[in-house]
């Protein structure tokens, strides 16, 4: 059994070992945090399991370098040289084409499609060589109790863990964030995603596309060649129903069925890998911090996978709280006061919140039938079409927080 006592002033104890929790743990510890883990360990049969890709843009590359896994993820990645939207709702006014390039902007690449298994695999063995981090490989968290000067998490195999701050990266039905008494605003949307890699005879270029169809973006994000060829991964949103039968699918019936909806995009598709088939819903936070309890990833929101925000806006959440972190350790200040929650939140709560309205304002936009709303995300994508200034204003919007980058995620740190 387990029994912490009195916590170090600088102990940090986080609760889930996803991506988020993970990159949260290692950035903790970079900026002198001594950090305890409390989550099962993934298997390599559960990270195999996981379909999903993560691109991930600007910041969110500088600060895997810093934490020092980028250079186990470059056998794993594809850059993302361009993002291209088409319009495909089938609608009187089709609007044109929109390619966002990064040398626009004066880039090499946006940021690089990983796929999640390998990231996870990559931040696991991070966190393993980690001497300021430790990892308690327990069933679950069954239990988090804040107090005036620590906080305290239960474990469901017995004993407990005791820190000064508690980093709540479990997801969206978060335990650390019903233990803070932090609200959450909640929806479903009637759509589900079916995602996997697949493989086609043309190559990619380096080229994500996004096609905004009637029942919710289909998505197609570069992928490293593999041995049959150029691979991309597939992240396509469909009803519940349509979803369900895609997965059911033969490979030979399901690869028809992409051809068909690719339109040639990406010559004949040729193989699929495994497929996974997730429901798309939504959440907010009030707030991403109180009583000693700091949320991260989505702990504080979800949204669906709409221009690769979600993973990224938790790497911000992760970073950001370690600046915070950072300041109070530098400052002699306990980090788990609630002045120091306060800030977290206070940097935390533009950006999330423009973010969770703008991809769900899209998202709904797809879905509506209405006219005017047709009509205007027809002239909008129009309007970028034209003009290089609106492109650059939209990739820099798309790329950077608002507000200023947290420290960790700035290149003169890489």
């Amino acid at each position: 059994m387990l029994i912490a006592s009195r916590p170090m002033p600088s102990s940090v104890l986080v609760i889930g070992a996803g991506p988020a929790g993970l990159v949260a743990a290692l950035a903790l510890a970079r900026v002198g945090a001594l950090v305890s883990i409390a989550a099962p360990r993934p298997t390599a049969e559960r990270l195999a399991a996981d379909t999903r890709t993560f691109a991930a843009m600007g910041g969110s590359v500088d600060l895997l370098k810093v934490l020092g896994v980028w250079p186990a993820l470059q056998p794993h990645i594809a850059p993302l040289r361009a993002i291209r939207l088409i319009d495909d709702r089938g609608g009187l006014l089709r609007a044109p084409e929109v390619l966002f390039e990064a040398r626009e902007a004066g880039l090499d690449a946006f940021g690089a499609n990983i796929p999640q298994a390998a990231l996870g695999s990559v931040l696991a063995a991070a966190v393993d060589r980690a001497p300021a981090i430790q990892w308690f490989d327990t069933p679950a968290v069954e239990a988090v109790t804040p107090a005036t000067d620590h906080v305290t998490a239960h474990l469901r195999a017995g004993g407990k863990l005791i820190a000064a701050l508690a980093v709540a990266a479990d997801g969206r039905s978060s335990i650390g964030r019903s233990a803070a008494g932090i609200a959450t605003k909640a929806w479903s949307y009637p759509q589900s995603a079916v995602a996997c890699v697949f493989g086609h005879t043309r190559a990619h270029d380096g080229i994500s596309t996004e096609f905004h169809r009637a029942t919710g973006p289909m998505t197609t994000v570069p992928m490293p060649d593999g041995a049959l060829g150029p691979r991309s991964s597939l992240v396509w949103v469909e009803t519940p129903v349509r979803a369900g039968a895609l997965k059911a699918m033969s490979d030979a019936d399901f690869l028809l069925a992409l051809a068909a909806r690719l339109q040639g995009l990406l010559g004949t598709p040729t193989h699929v890998e495994p497929r996974a088939v997730f429901p798309l819903s939504g959440l907010e936070a009030e707030t991403m911090a109180r009583n000693r309890i700091a949320l991260v990833g989505e702990a504080g929101h979800v949204l669906p996978p709409i221009g690769a925000q979600g993973l990224n806006l938790g790497l911000r959440d992760a970073a950001t709280l370690a600046e915070c972190v950072e300041d109070a350790i530098r400052a002699g200040n306990d980090i788990g006061h609630a002045d120091v929650l306060a800030t977290y939140a206070g940097r935390r709560a533009a950006d999330v919140s423009a973010r969770t309205f703008a991809v769900d304002l899209l998202n709904r936009s797809l879905l509506s039938t209405a006219m005017p709303v047709d009509a205007a995300r027809g002239i909008g994508l129009h309007a970028l079409a034209m003009s290089a200034t609106l492109r650059k204003a939209a990739m820099h919007r798309g790329l950077e927080p608002v507000g200023v980058r947290p420290r960790l995620m700035q290149t003169l740190n890489v």
